[in-house]
């Protein structure tokens, strides 16, 4: 049941934007990262890789992103449906993502399909998934949900391995789009409600004092990695 669900909400995603393969580029943004960008159209070169390493766009260091636009062109060249269909596959996906965060955190079936359903056809995912400059929000937000199942399964296993994966996805998520700097606060609130790390219940108050500052210390790296970024993403305007 639970896989059937999941399938059924990828096909619903693809299919309710699958109009948007019909869809040429726009003047708007296109242009600086695809249409009048010939390191980006020249494809996966190492000119084209040292380009998405060190390059800005539109005042904008996120080289995962551009390292995107790279292997579109190589794989379409300047046919927008391919560069549309790679967009639209990472919304169908991140509907799946999202879909098996909540259900993995919180044990119910419906209610997570409901949410991801509503993320799915949502109006304001159009210009994400319809619009190729945007890739970088529906690229981002695959990052970031992976992020949460690699932390989800950390907290349930302790393993050191995917603690690190999911620093990892955080850090391939913020060079995709900086947006994701908040995420570390929405791991804490996650450790609140759905996760129960932070319930102080019958802890002395010594104890509850030592779980909060273990529960924030375990985040620094994160936050680490966010100020990083920001510091980038302001010097590079």
């Amino acid at each position: 049941m639970a896989a059937g669900v999941g399938l059924a909400l990828v096909a619903l995603s693809f299919t309710a934007y699958s109009r948007v393969l019909l869809n040429g580029f726009i003047g708007y943004d296109d242009d600086l990262y695809v249409t009048q960008n010939p390191v980006v159209q020249s494809g996966l070169t190492a000119h084209g890789l040292y380009y998405a390493l060190t390059g800005v766009c539109s005042s904008n260091w996120h080289p995962v992103t551009m390292l995107s636009h790279i292997l579109d062109c190589t794989l379409f060249g300047l046919n927008p449906a391919g560069h549309h269909l790679t967009s639209l596959v990472l919304h169908s996906a991140n509907t799946l993502l999202l879909y098996l965060v909540l259900r993995r955190m919180t044990g119910a079936l419906w209610p997570s399909a409901l949410v991801a359903l509503l993320f799915a056809v949502h109006p304001l995912h159009i210009a994400s998934v319809a619009h190729v400059s945007q890739r970088k929000d529906v690229l981002s937000t695959a990052f970031w949900l992976l992020t949460t199942l690699a932390y989800l399964r950390y907290t349930r296993i302790g393993s050191a391995r995917w603690y690190a994966a999911s620093l990892t996805l955080y850090l391939a998520g913020l060079l995709a789009k900086p947006m994701l700097v908040t995420l570390p606060l929405t791991l804490l609130l996650l450790d609140w409600w759905p996760l129960g790390r932070l319930d102080l219940t019958g802890l002395s108050r010594e104890d509850q004092r030592r779980r909060i500052i273990a529960l924030v210390r375990e985040k620094i790296p994160f936050f680490l990695l966010a100020f990083g970024i920001s510091v980038v993403t302001v010097t590079s305007k």
